[in-house]
C-alpha cells in the first residue's frame, strides 16, 4: 500500500510539473505568468492612430507590447477578445480592425502575431478579420401538450386531429 501511495504522489507531481509550458531564458515576465511579445504595427500610410483595447498606443509605425501565455497565445485578462484598430488619415480611407480571441471560458485562443499590417484604403470586412461569433445555443423543440381533454364552449380537442362537435360523435380527420 505504501508503494501505491508513493507512486500516485510521484505521478501527480509529474503531471502538475509537466503541464507548465517552459519560459525561454531572457524573456521578460509579466502578470499572471505571462511573457512579453513585441508586435510591429504598420499601416499603408504612416501616421495613422493605433488603439489596442480602446487605449491609444501611438501612431504607425509602432511596436505594441502584448502580455501573452508562454505558448504564444493571447492571455485571458477578463475579456473574450483583444482588439487592435487603425484609424484613417483621410476621408476616403477606412478604420481597420483586427480581433483576436483570448481563450476565456474555454473558447479558442489565437496566436500573437509578430507583425500586423493595416491597409487603410481597403473597405473593412464584416465581421472584422479574426472575429469568431459566439457559440450558438440550441434549445429543444417546443413541447406540445396533448393532455386531458379541455372543454371550451362546445368543442373538445383530444390530441391531434380528434374533435367533438357537440353532436355526440368524435371525428378524426
Amino acid at each position: 500500500m505504501k508503494h501505491v501511495t508513493l507512486a500516485s504522489a510521484v505521478a501527480a507531481t509529474l503531471l502538475v510539473v509537466g503541464c507548465e509550458t517552459p519560459v525561454p531564458p531572457g524573456v521578460e515576465r509579466g502578470p499572471h505568468g505571462t511573457i512579453a511579445y513585441d508586435v510591429k504595427i504598420n499601416t499603408s500610410e504612416p501616421g495613422a492612430r493605433i488603439q489596442a483595447n480602446g487605449q491609444d498606443i501611438g501612431v504607425s509605425p509602432v511596436t505594441l507590447r502584448i502580455w501573452g501565455d508562454p505558448d504564444g497565445t493571447f492571455h485571458d485578462f477578463g475579456s473574450y477578445e483583444y482588439v487592435i484598430q487603425a484609424f484613417p488619415l483621410h476621408t476616403n480611407q477606412y478604420t481597420q480592425t483586427r480581433v483576436f480571441r483570448t481563450g476565456k471560458m474555454f473558447t479558442p485562443e489565437d496566436y500573437i502575431p509578430k507583425e500586423i499590417f493595416f491597409d487603410l484604403n481597403q473597405p473593412p470586412t464584416y465581421p472584422p478579420a479574426g472575429y469568431a461569433p459566439p457559440p450558438a445555443y440550441y434549445y429543444p423543440p417546443p413541447y406540445y401538450y396533448y393532455g386531458p381533454p379541455v372543454y371550451w364552449g362546445g368543442t373538445i380537442y383530444i390530441g391531434p386531429g380528434y374533435h367533438y362537435h357537440g353532436g355526440g360523435a368524435f371525428y378524426h380527420h
